[in-house]
């Protein structure tokens, strides 16, 4: 039955401006994936036309790396802080500016500066948008079909970038950078107009400068040692002091963060096994998602002799099948729960990267190659928007930005220490041969790490499902939840939780 105080018709009615919130910040997170792989394939003609070295070139794509994965713990605070809509705005228009910059510099470091002015930008505007949509659309169907259109528009982002890159490059590398630029400026116009005013902390005692301080440089250490170290040597002097100083820093972060009055992270979040799994969960997922990236696009490329786009081409199934599915996942997630869609999730990519070992010197793709990528694509689309969910489900609205900085530093950095592990694997198997068979042989260990990465992160989820199996008690909860655009307050009760959507509660706790 339902109650008066909330009918659940105008409840799961989108009206046009909810709407319009979201295709805002879907542009926002379409952008931050587009730029992560639109630039892989333009780094040949960049170090071509500015006299790059293979050295210098990587710093192109390290630099957005240091800059989004080092900062998005403080970005996740200030959006806190500051104000969720603030944030995002801002950081917004200097992702614009930019882009527009890294399209026109004739300087490498340039380059590379506007890379990481950039990357700091999304720092801000990831974190930033999450927390703006769970704290816009309620807790439950409404919320997780939000979640779950918003993250396909991420993976859609990563593999559009990939064919518009092999398109792009054919005229001008420049085309790649100055894409972006346009598509922010509009979504910054139309953010202005649709994107609800947030509450803020005015207080000055909120801001834990030290915190932000330690944490930032041991994020933006830990990040540049493990891309730096498969050309310093992961044994060598300097690696071992790169570590031991972001343990350092590391060690000094969680002590200002345990007597901080305004923490910038709540340690207690970490007390919580949902939160653990789902932020493990998530730097499994994508790690061994760009390592596999990485090695197959080798393999198209180098061994096959496949162009750019070919190779692009070859990853759209996967891109495609989550596209279409979409506005389907947030029900998937209503019914069965985070911890199952997980799971099922994890498997499927499994699966695709035992059976891309199938790969030989002349491959059939559609028996050899697309099962795997349409394996990776269901994946995605399960597992992604289902970690979103689980991350922010139960968390207080002045805790949202926090715990999607978290979230989002969790996929950043996996992704680097992975794909840095999978790039020493390979250069340890002579994935250089000089036959192709030895350079095919090289590449065989970094696909079996790229398979181990997968399947802990979904022995990860299993242990999930076991304690779910235990909340079988009959459970009533209230909640009063603002609706931001309709200023609206409702009153929810839940009979029966159901595994991966708690009631919504007062207070974080341990679950």
């Amino acid at each position: 039955m339902t109650s008066p105080l909330n009918p659940r018709v105008a409840q799961d009615r989108w009206t046009p401006r909810l709407w319009g919130t979201l295709l805002v910040l879907c542009a926002a997170m379409f952008l931050d994936a587009l730029d992560v792989s639109m630039v892989g394939v333009a780094l040949p003609s960049i170090g071509s036309d500015l006299g790059l070295s293979t050295s210098t070139l990587q710093w192109i794509v390290s630099g957005y790396i240091l800059g989004y994965g080092g900062l998005l713990l403080l970005g996740g605070r200030a959006a806190d802080l500051l104000g969720r809509r603030r944030v995002f705005l801002v950081a917004l228009a200097v992702f614009a500016l930019a882009s527009l910059l890294g399209g026109i510099v004739d300087s490498g470091p340039l380059l590379i500066a506007s890379r990481f002015v950039k990357g700091l930008s999304a720092a801000f505007t990831a974190p930033a948008g999450l927390s703006i949509i769970t704290t816009t659309f309620r807790e439950g169907p409404q919320r997780n079909r939000a979640l779950s259109i918003y993250t396909t528009c991420a993976a859609t982002g990563f593999s559009m970038g990939l064919v518009l890159s092999g398109l792009l490059t054919e005229v001008s590398w420049r085309l790649t950078m100055l894409l972006p630029a346009p598509i922010a400026l509009l979504a910054l116009v139309a953010g202005l107009a649709l994107i609800p005013r947030s509450s803020r902390e005015d207080s000055t005692t909120g801001y834990d400068v030290p915190g932000a301080v330690t944490g930032t440089a041991a994020m933006l250490l830990l990040v540049f040692t493990v891309v730096q170290a498969p050309e310093a040597g992961w044994t060598s002097a300097r690696t071992a002091l790169s570590f031991l100083a972001t343990a350092l820093l590391t060690a000094a972060f969680v002590t200002i963060e345990r007597r901080s009055t305004h923490p910038l992270i709540r340690l207690g979040v970490l007390r919580s096994g949902s939160q653990i799994r789902a932020n493990l969960g998530a730097a499994c997922f994508f790690g061994s998602y760009v390592g596999f990236q990485f090695i197959v696009t080798q393999y198209m490329q180098s061994l096959l002799g496949w162009s750019a786009l070919r190779t692009a081409l070859a990853f759209l199934p996967a891109g495609a099948l989550v596209a279409v599915s979409s506005t389907k996942i947030g029900a998937v997630v209503d019914r069965f729960g985070t911890p199952r869609v997980i799971a099922t999730g994890f498997s499927l990519l499994v699966a695709g990267y035992a059976l891309f070992l199938r790969i030989d010197l002349s491959p059939v793709y559609a028996t050899v190659i697309l099962p795997s990528m349409l394996l990776l694509g269901a994946a995605c689309a399960l597992v992604f928007p289902s970690l979103n969910i689980q991350a922010t489900n139960g968390v207080d609205d002045h805790e949202q930005g926090m715990v999607s900085g978290l979230l989002n530093t969790s996929i950043q950095v996996g992704g680097a220490i992975f794909l840095a592990v999978v790039t020493a694997v390979i250069t340890a198997g002579d994935g250089t041969g000089r036959s192709p068979q030895e350079t095919l042989d090289g590449f065989r260990p970094g696909l079996a790490v790229v398979a181990a990465v997968a399947a802990a992160g979904l022995l990860i989820t299993m242990t999930g499902l076991r304690s779910r199996r235990t909340g079988k008690s009959v459970v009533v909860a209230t909640s009063t939840t603002p609706t931001a655009l309709t200023g609206s307050t409702t009153t929810c009760a839940t009979s029966r939780p159901s595994a991966g959507r708690p009631p919504r509660r007062t207070g974080w706790m341990p679950g």
